[in-house]
């Protein structure tokens, strides 16, 4: 049985050979989460602009960050626009990634430890997206819970969904893993 539904996982999320190839194309539109922060959510006094209140980065996750960043350039691949949750560690891994100016996005936050944001925040995503023009390239630095809500799938820390705008929302094309 658990053969049965690994086969129809992949048939629903095929993996290409090349998944640089679909993350070069243009309109392509990257979801991202964030390097390796070791935990789950964040302390209860958590608050956004305050990096002591929250999960970082480990060493690790920095390498990733900078590493996946190395892959894009070595690649050619460039975006049109980066975003990010304000978190810090979603903040820090675009940064360290070194691909361009990096823009807060609100609509990316977590919305992990509060639910009833959650369809609010996706739809402010898939409405900003709907709103750029066709063919430019946005890599969109988030959380597992907010890529889950825009894709339906479960990502690893330094993972990207590699997607297209269809219809009222995005068709996944492909994975690319963190290593």
């Amino acid at each position: 049985m658990r053969s049965l539904a690994l086969c129809l996982t992949l048939l629903a999320f095929p993996v290409q050979a090349d998944p640089m190839g679909a993350a070069s194309r243009p309109g392509a539109i990257l979801l991202m989460r964030h390097a390796t922060a070791p935990g789950t959510g964040d302390p209860a006094n958590m608050r956004l602009g305050d990096c002591a209140t929250q999960r970082h980065l480990s060493d690790g996750g920095r390498a990733e960050a900078r590493a996946i960043g190395d892959r894009f350039r070595a690649a050619g691949i460039a975006f049109d626009r980066i975003l990010s949750s304000e978190w810090c560690r979603t903040t820090e891994t675009a940064e360290l990634m070194e691909l361009g100016p990096v823009t807060p996005f609100p609509a990316a936050n977590s919305f992990f430890s509060d639910r009833s944001t959650a369809d609010r925040q996706t739809a402010e995503v898939l409405a900003y997206l709907a709103a750029l023009p066709g063919d430019k390239r946005v890599l969109i630095v988030t959380h597992q819970v907010n890529i889950n809500a825009l894709t339906g799938i479960t990502t690893r820390s330094g993972e990207i969904v590699i997607t297209r705008r269809s219809g009222d929302g995005l068709e996944v094309l492909d994975r690319l893993p963190p290593d």
